[in-house]
């Protein structure tokens, strides 16, 4: 039986330290396509998906690749209901138990014995707390708390990654914004993109200067919130309209031309089209993912219907046919 892999459940992806195409491979991931189909996805040989998808497994992104020993599924009318195993002994998923335990702990602390004192006290008792005082104030909700804690000059990016996972004002989270050395901590960023709060100026100075696959990824992650897929969005188009050529044909043979349905009204330059004009198409999906984009360039049209995959395959024919762009 060919294995088809499917996330981890309950594992936050943005958590783990993934490159680009193992993250784009994990988006793909559903439990419906195997190995042969995602190599194909992603115009890559099976041993490389399969490597891949090791790696990531070790790294607790994926289940395992091959379904356990004596495991397989019987047809409903052979199977026999049998006991229960006993759980077998795991690594945790998702968060850290121990942070996670740390943080309910410190936010325990602020809501029980800090929340209540005055809100200039508070300030004032936040810029030289030590711990575990100072991990508590990093729960206080409103900016001003928040403000005095990075002025403590004991404050490291432990307090940082809790301030960007848990506090709700757009001050405060600009605030910690306004610290280079804690936003360029990966564990930071990971946490912005969870919060609802993270201020569309904030997520623009820290993201635009990265890869477009990078922003793209954002934009469809699971774990962001809608609001920041929607500002990831908004900067991914933004940033197209500016890359290299290379790049912005890279982002569209990477992604199997998935990137296109967030690319509406935007057009390519003559060196991106020159570029995926040279090279020989043998994917269905992305294919019809170029024909559906209406800005796709007449040249880039006709060396779609010159293709072998697209003679043999009168769907696609059709599609490049009814095209705006076709000559």
């Amino acid at each position: 039986m060919t294995w088809k892999p499917r996330p981890r459940a309950g594992v936050d992806d943005l958590a783990l330290p993934l490159d680009a195409r193992q993250g784009y491979l994990l988006s793909l991931l559903d439990g419906t396509l195997d190995v042969p189909t995602l190599a194909a996805l992603m115009n890559l040989g099976e041993d490389a998906v399969t490597g891949m998808l090791q790696d990531m497994q070790r790294l607790g992104a994926v289940d395992s690749l091959h379904p356990a020993p004596g495991r397989v599924a019987r047809p409903a009318a052979e199977a026999a209901p049998e006991p229960s195993p006993a759980p077998e002994p795991t690594e945790p998923e998702g968060e850290d138990p121990l942070a996670a335990t740390r943080a309910a702990t410190h936010r325990q602390l602020f809501e029980q014995h800090l929340h209540a004192r005055p809100q200039d006290q508070r300030v004032a008792q936040a810029k030289v707390a030590v711990e575990p005082d100072l991990s508590a104030w990093c729960f206080d909700p409103t900016a001003e708390v928040i403000r005095a804690v990075l002025e403590n000059p004991r404050v490291s990016g432990l307090h940082a990654r809790l301030i960007a996972a848990h506090h709700r004002t757009t001050a405060g989270i600009e605030a910690l914004g306004g610290r280079p050395a804690f936003t360029q901590d990966a564990g930071v960023r990971r946490a912005l993109l969870q919060n609802p709060l993270l201020p569309p100026g904030l997520y623009r100075r820290l993201w635009s200067p990265r890869r477009l696959l990078d922003q793209y990824l954002v934009a469809i992650s699971r774990e962001a919130p809608e609001q920041v897929r929607t500002m990831a969005r908004d900067v991914l188009r933004a940033s197209f309209s500016q890359r290299a050529g290379e790049e912005r044909a890279d982002l569209i043979l990477s992604t199997e031309g998935r990137c296109l349905a967030s690319l509406v009204g935007l057009t390519l330059d003559s060196h991106a089209t020159a570029i995926l004009c040279r090279r020989p198409y043998t994917s269905v999906l992305l294919v019809q993912n170029i024909a559906r984009w209406s800005a796709a360039p007449p040249q880039l049209i006709t060396h779609l219907r010159r293709q072998d995959l697209v003679k043999r395959n009168q769907v696609l024919r059709q599609m490049l046919e009814r095209h705006p762009n076709a000559s």
